[in-house]
């Protein structure tokens, strides 16, 4: 500044060009902070019972419900593409659905069925994960039991999530996620996969799960039949250090992963958690965040590419080591070509 106050140009340092990191593409590559890889990423599949073909999901573009075969298809590619691993959500038929979800835990039950068939066909070539919650079997909608006066009881739930635990370890699935926020679920799920024999069975627990109005195309998806929210069990968007609770609750139950969802909405969360966890973070781009892309993509607004590999690299730069997105498989090419 001069000496009647008056500022002068602003000049810099010599020695201080940061644009020197940033002059070509090779530059740029060599000085990344921040790395994605296909073994970071795991696919979301959908598999439901009663269909012949895949069926398209609306407000999904690109993303079907599997048959049995397709889903095995699918699941080869994903392998091929080096995607890391596979979270798989049942779909069972309409008539299926019960108040206790019991087409959850039932070894005929289309989510048991398909992972049997995936470990059958995989075997320990991915990480098969399978999706622990009852909301896709139940009639009523809710990931739990539900008491006399229609609230979701926590502690029924909790038996009934040891059962699906089982079931689904005995059907293959190297970890389970229990997804429904239930108080206690983690430690539930391990004392009952230990107490079966399953000990390898890693617990991804959802540690931080937000009531998202992101999860709109998900309930499609798998026809959710749920009426009203989830409000009294999902946490509340306006809450952050609540996610350092359920961290704390779930590192003390035996969580092997904890998962923050949605991803994109919940960044400082997710920073938060992976600032503190001394398990593996993982991230859920859900549903909601990939159908903006898309629509935003279809009308000549974003491009898809581009896009999809910076979200998934800020989710990985907030500190998720493994990120469940729908784009797994088309990102693990675009990063096959960027070799």
């Amino acid at each position: 500044m001069s000496a009647d106050g008056a500022r002068g140009p602003v000049v810099a340092v010599p020695h201080e060009r940061p644009r020197r990191l940033r002059t070509t593409p090779a530059v740029r590559r060599l000085v990344a902070q921040t790395r994605l890889h296909p073994a970071d990423l795991v696919l979301p599949v959908f598999v439901r019972d009663g269909i012949d073909e895949p069926q398209p999901i609306g407000s999904m573009p690109g993303v079907v419900q599997h048959t049995l075969d397709s889903l095995v298809v699918a699941a080869r590619e994903a392998v091929a593409a080096g995607v890391g691993g596979i979270m798989v959500f049942g779909v069972p038929r309409d008539e299926d659905k019960d108040a206790d979800g019991s087409a959850g835990t039932d070894p005929d039950g289309i989510l048991n069925r398909a992972l049997a068939r995936l470990r059958e066909e995989l075997g320990s070539t991915t990480v098969l994960m399978s999706d622990l919650c009852l909301d896709e079997f139940t009639d009523h909608g809710h990931c739990g039991a539900l008491d006399a006066a229609g609230t979701v009881d926590n502690d029924a739930t909790l038996a009934r999530y040891a059962e699906m635990a089982v079931a689904q370890a005995r059907a293959g699935a190297h970890v389970v996620g229990p997804s429904g926020m239930m108080d206690g679920q983690v430690r539930v799920v391990r004392e009952a996969l230990d107490g079966a024999g399953h000990e390898d069975v890693a617990v991804l627990a959802y540690t931080a799960k937000y009531a998202s109005a992101f999860y709109g195309p998900f309930r499609e998806a798998v026809a959710s039949t749920l009426q009203g929210d989830r409000a009294t069990y999902q946490q509340d968007p306006a809450n952050r250090t609540e996610s350092l609770r359920e961290l704390r609750l779930d590192l003390a139950e035996g969580a092997d992963m904890v998962m923050v969802k949605p991803a994109l909405p919940y960044l400082d969360v997710l920073s938060d958690v992976a600032e503190v966890a001394d398990v593996p973070v993982a991230a859920y781009q859900v549903s909601g965040e990939y159908s903006m892309i898309e629509a935003a993509v279809e009308r000549g607004w974003l491009d898809r590419d581009r896009t999809v590999l910076e979200t998934l690299t800020s989710i990985r730069r907030a500190g998720a080591q493994v990120v469940l997105t729908y784009y797994a498989v088309h990102a693990a090419r675009l990063l096959g070509e960027g070799r």
